[in-house]
């Protein structure tokens, strides 16, 4: 037996087993509606193996998507898109979960891959970006700072697209509240500037994500899983650091919170040495003082580690990322090397003889 292929139960869910897909933006979308590209995707992981395929960053409002190419769950119209996205994934024997996001002033940007990167300008189809303040990220348009009017809508941004992705089939969703979007810039005190309710103390702060976090957990059915997801440290002096958002993920749990994947950074551009799980302290911390159970992400790539990150109680499950994209397959790869059972589509059981 091995952890990583114990299911791992969330209200009324079973999750079959711990190596989960984590969400990576595919920027392949047409006007928020994910198309062949996502269901070939996302298919070929649940294929794969991994017992929780998380899908990318959806936003919820159009000016919330990072990219013009980002998926979205803003509008009715995706819904029927996703459904067939999430049926081919249980179809495999897996659960799927989606990232509801808003990037804030990191917002209205080319893609990854595009020659050029920056603000997208008005005339290629950029917009004007919102944030807490109006501190802009490093290379990016400043953003204009939010209304109090403008904030208070976010929680029920949040809540519509939850509603839609219950209707199109998922089983999860996860608040996107890390790597300097959003409700990151609502937490962070080195881009959230503001002297009003929303501002200030570690308190007023968090209080937009405590927000969200209530009003997506009346919006989603009381059986389903709700995730966030957390940047740990923003690496700079200044900063939030672990103990600061392992208090704000403690809040959460009572809201209603069921698991936190612990990611770090994103705020703004800070030095750091990445190294084999060197994301996994601070699930592990996040999860000593939430009390909350954790996911791990962050340069697990082999089957070993990700076991022994399990069996060292850092974590309840643990994200691939990058590995998942180089193998579509890790998780039966890894259930093959542990000895582990797997779920096998009957047309690759032979490998795993």
């Amino acid at each position: 037996m091995t952890l990583l292929f114990e299911p791992l139960g969330l209200r009324d869910l079973t999750i079959p087993n711990r190596a989960w897909l984590a969400p990576m933006c595919q920027y392949s979308a047409a006007d928020g509606t994910v198309g062949d590209w996502h269901l070939m995707h996302y298919g070929a992981r649940a294929t794969g193996g991994f017992g929780l395929v998380v899908a990318e960053a959806a936003a919820v409002v159009p000016e919330g998507r990072i990219t013009l190419q980002d998926a979205g769950l803003w509008a009715d119209e995706h819904v029927l898109a996703w459904k067939r996205v999430t049926d081919l994934v249980h179809e495999q024997g897996a659960t799927v979960g989606v990232q509801l996001a808003h990037a804030g002033r990191k917002a209205s940007t080319y893609r990854p891959w595009s020659p050029v990167q920056g603000t997208v300008p008005a005339e290629e189809g950029g917009w004007p970006t919102l944030a807490p303040s109006e501190t802009a990220f490093p290379g990016y348009a400043a953003p204009a700072a939010m209304t109090v009017e403008q904030v208070a809508a976010v929680p029920g941004q949040f809540a519509a697209a939850a509603r839609r992705a219950h209707a199109a089939g998922f089983d999860v969703v996860e608040i996107h509240a890390a790597h300097g979007y959003l409700l990151h810039q609502f937490l962070s005190p080195l881009s959230n500037h503001r002297t009003d309710a929303y501002g200030g103390t570690p308190e007023n702060r968090a209080r937009l994500l405590r927000e969200v976090a209530a009003a997506v957990r009346d919006a989603w059915p009381a059986g389903k899983p709700l995730l966030v997801r957390v940047s740990a440290t923003d690496w700079t002096d200044g900063g939030l650091q672990v103990d600061d958002v392992a208090a704000v993920v403690k809040d959460l749990g009572v809201l209603g919170v069921d698991l936190v994947d612990v990611s770090t950074g994103g705020l703004v551009p800070a030095p750091l040495a990445p190294g084999p799980g060197y994301q996994v302290p601070y699930a592990r911390r996040v999860r000593e003082v939430s009390g909350l159970p954790t996911a791990a992400v962050g340069l697990i790539t082999t089957a070993a580690q990700a076991e022994q990150t399990l069996v060292d109680g850092a974590a309840d499950a643990v994200l691939l990322g990058r590995p998942a994209l180089r193998d579509p397959h890790w998780a039966l790869r890894a259930a093959h090397e542990l000895g582990a059972d797997a779920r096998w589509a009957p047309q690759y059981v032979r490998g795993s003889w």
